[in-house]
C-alpha cells in the first residue's frame, strides 16, 4: 500500500502526489520489483529530497527516468553505451527539479538521441517498471529508477549524443550481454530471454547501420 504524502508540508507537494500515483500504476514484474516499489513509495512518504542536485551523489538518493524503445518487429531494444557506467543503458537521465518524470524522458530523448519520444501503446507516458538501483562505479548512489517504453523502429535513430555516449545500437538483449559493456541489470531483467540482431550506431558510421545476427 502507497503511504499518505498530505502530511508533507513543502512546494514540492503536488509533485510527491503524482508520483505516488504513477507508483500505483505500476503492476509489479516480480517479488524484487515488488519490494522496489515499497521503498520507492516510503522514501517519497518521507520528506527527503527526491531530485540530484550536484554530481555525482548529494543527495545520495535521487530520481531517474530511463526509456525503452523496443522494435518488435526485429525482437530489439534501443541501448547507448555510456561512457562514465561503462555499459549498455538505455536512454535517459536525472529528473530535473521540479520537472514530470515523463518531461525528463521527452527532454532526454531529444538530449541524447536527436529524435521525439513517442509514447507506446504499453503504458502511455506513464511508467511501466520500477527500479531501486545502487550504482557500480565511482561515487555510488541509489537511483530510484522510472521506466517508460517508447515506440521505435530500429532505423528511427540516426545520430546521438556523442559527449556521454560512445556508441547507439538497437540489439537483441542476448547479443547485449555477451558485450563487453554488458547491459544494466534491470535491462537483463526486463527483457530476459529476447533474443534478436544488433544494429550498431557509431560516430564513424552514423547513418549507416550495420547489423549483425545473434
Amino acid at each position: 500500500m502507497m503511504r499518505d504524502v498530505t502530511a508533507i508540508d513543502g512546494p514540492d507537494v503536488p509533485l510527491r502526489s503524482r508520483l505516488t500515483e504513477l507508483l500505483e500504476g505500476v503492476v509489479p514484474w516480480d517479488e524484487q520489483e515488488r519490494a522496489h516499489l515499497t521503498t520507492a513509495a516510503e522514501w517519497i512518504a518521507s520528506g527527503a529530497p527526491l531530485y540530484r542536485l550536484r554530481k555525482p551523489d548529494v543527495p545520495p538518493m535521487h530520481l531517474v527516468s530511463y526509456f525503452v524503445a523496443p522494435d518488435e518487429a526485429r525482437a530489439e531494444l534501443l541501448l547507448v553505451a555510456h561512457r562514465k557506467a561503462g555499459l549498455w543503458l538505455p536512454g535517459g537521465g536525472h529528473v530535473e527539479p521540479m520537472e514530470d518524470p515523463w518531461d525528463t524522458v521527452l527532454r532526454e530523448c531529444r538530449e541524447e538521441l536527436h529524435t521525439e519520444a513517442l509514447p507506446s501503446a504499453v503504458s502511455g507516458n506513464r511508467p511501466f517498471f520500477l527500479t531501486v538501483t545502487r550504482t557500480r562505479r565511482y561515487e555510488q548512489h541509489t537511483d530510484v529508477s522510472l521506466w517508460y517504453v517508447l515506440r521505435s523502429t530500429a532505423g528511427a535513430v540516426t545520430s546521438f549524443d556523442e559527449g556521454d555516449q560512445v556508441a547507439a545500437a538497437a540489439t537483441g538483449p542476448r547479443r547485449a550481454r555477451r558485450h563487453p559493456r554488458p547491459p544494466h541489470a534491470p535491462v537483463h531483467r526486463q527483457t530476459h530471454g529476447c533474443p534478436g540482431p544488433v544494429a550498431v550506431l557509431s560516430p564513424r558510421r552514423r547513418l549507416k547501420v550495420a547489423v549483425k545476427s545473434a
